[in-house]
């Protein structure tokens, strides 16, 4: 039998401490270690924490007093704290996907960071197209960003938040084969509970791949922190995720909404039964009807010209 354990780390960051958070990073990776975690996902911008003050603050406070920190604690791949990250999935021998704030020149990204259980850095996916509030901070994605990664736990695919809306942005992503798709969410926003309960179960229903959906939790502290505005719209705790099997069935789930792992075997055997019945990119494609086009390529502000033959 080929099953895989998994897990859905739902904490809460430390808030714009970067090292506090990583330090609490290696800790719920050597927690989920001892349980023999094979895969381990945080969620939508752990590192260093969700900008969660572009829904309550005023544009120009939001700049001026929390965006400087956010930049601060960035993370550019490569740097001391990706070596730091890719030390943990080794110590630990554990693939990870680490939701962070990516930093290239002088914009931030909406990224995932995945990981493999030796510590090989297999990419760094952007959010195409930051949502709201959050193209306050962070620039778009492009097409390198739909792809599928080979790891020690099977062909994994991921996308962050409200890109499970757009069709085919998870339709690039499952038609390559996707085993485990990871998906990132921040906490404490009770308005998209039932969006992300029924994008979790559509997405594996849909792919006929594993789920696992993150949530991050969001302290009473730090709403306080935000003022007035944000203890009217936000919720303490608020996590919900859920690892979800191929035939949209919940395996495993948060009913505490507070910090905590959330932990499922998955039997990969599952993937053939759901496709049996319906499989999106086989038999139930019908790609001579309809097709999905994929622009791979990373736009680049300079383009120089071709050499003269």
């Amino acid at each position: 039998m080929n099953i895989r354990k998994v897990a859905a780390a739902q904490y809460a960051p430390v808030f714009l401490d970067l090292e506090a958070t990583l330090d609490k990073i290696d800790d719920i990776a050597a927690d989920a270690a001892t349980q023999n975690v094979e895969l381990l996902v945080f969620p939508e911008t752990f590192l260093p924490g969700y900008p969660y003050w572009t829904l309550c603050l005023d544009a120009f406070t939001a700049r001026t007093d929390y965006y400087p920190r956010l930049l601060e604690n960035s993370v550019v791949i490569g740097d001391a704290t990706t070596d730091r990250l890719c030390e943990a999935a080794k110590a630990n021998s554990m693939a990870m996907v680490i939701g962070l704030t990516e930093r290239e020149g002088g914009t931030l990204y909406n990224s995932q960071l995945i990981l493999d259980k030796d510590g090989s850095i297999l990419g760094c996916r952007r959010k195409l197209m930051p949502t709201h509030h959050e193209r306050m901070s962070y620039g778009f994605g492009s097409g390198e960003d739909l792809k599928v990664y080979d790891t020690s736990v099977g062909r994994l695919g991921a996308l962050v938040c409200y890109e499970h809306s757009n069709a085919l942005f998870r339709y690039a992503v499952q038609s390559q084969g996707e085993e485990i798709h990871v998906a990132n969410w921040p906490g404490g926003l009770s308005w998209t509970d039932n969006v992300i309960d029924a994008a979790s179960r559509n997405y594996a229903f849909e792919a006929q791949c594993f789920v696992v959906s993150v949530t991050g939790v969001l302290p009473k502290a730090f709403i306080e922190e935000l003022g007035d505005k944000a203890m009217e719209i936000f919720t303490v705790g608020g996590g919900m995720s859920t690892i979800v099997g191929p035939n949209g069935r919940i395996i495993a789930k948060s009913d505490s909404g507070k910090e905590e792992l959330i932990i499922a075997e998955l039997d990969m055997a599952e993937i053939n039964k759901a496709k049996t019945i319906v499989d999106s990119f086989g038999h139930y494609s019908r790609s001579d009807v309809v097709q999905l086009m994929l622009h791979e390529s990373k736009p680049k502000a300079l383009a120089h010209d071709l050499p003269l033959k």
